[in-house]
């Protein structure tokens, strides 16, 4: 898939206040500074479509963005440590908890992992909670130019151990860049795929 126009649509503080477009949707997420900002504006080709920051916890509200005028691309707050008060951080996982559970026009969940970790708990069990929601999604590691192959072979197995703990089967798996655009292709093949079914 080609990415001829990308714009910002709105920012939301509920689920209940995104766009009403009946339109597919693929929701971006991950721990706070995985990298998800970047990996955005690295698939759309926009240097600045999503903001990127050093401070974990940037993305504070539901961000949709309309992507060749036919499908959403929505950019979800980061679950887990964010410089942010604990009251907050309850309002985040509430905001990304409803959305994730009432919005209709989601058609599949990206989740994203820095390809740097071994397995984290937050992680897991934020998957698993996607899981048992019955939620269609993916999983996305970022950060590959970060690491040697060799060492994220081993943190794959790792991860994938974890994961067959839970699932008996996988969902895809995306290994990427946002330096190198190393992956970004399969994504938006992926995402061509299911649009056309």
């Amino acid at each position: 898939m080609k990415i001829k126009s990308a714009e910002f649509v709105k920012s939301s503080q509920s689920w209940k206040e995104c766009p009403e477009s009946k339109i597919q949707e693929y929701a971006f997420i991950g721990r706070s500074n995985v990298g998800k900002s970047s990996l955005i504006n690295a698939l759309t080709s926009r240097k600045y479509l999503a903001k990127t920051s050093g401070t974990p916890g940037k993305t504070q509200l539901i961000n949709h963005f309309i992507i060749n005028e036919s499908w959403f691309l929505t950019d979800l707050p980061g679950y887990g440590y964010a410089k942010v008060s604990k009251s907050s951080r309850k309002v985040f996982q509430k905001l990304i908890t409803d959305y994730i559970l009432n919005r209709q026009q989601l058609t599949n969940l990206f989740i994203l992992i820095d390809s740097r970790h071994d397995p984290l708990q937050i992680d897991i069990d934020f998957i698993t909670f996607v899981g048992e929601s019955q939620i269609p999604f993916s999983i996305i590691y970022t950060k590959y130019d970060k690491v040697k192959p060799k060492g994220f072979e081993d943190t794959l197995k790792k991860h994938e151990a974890k994961l067959y703990e839970v699932f008996s089967d996988l969902p895809p798996i995306f290994v990427t860049s946002a330096e190198t655009k190393h992956g970004c292709d399969e994504i938006l093949d992926y995402i061509e795929q299911i649009n056309a079914n």
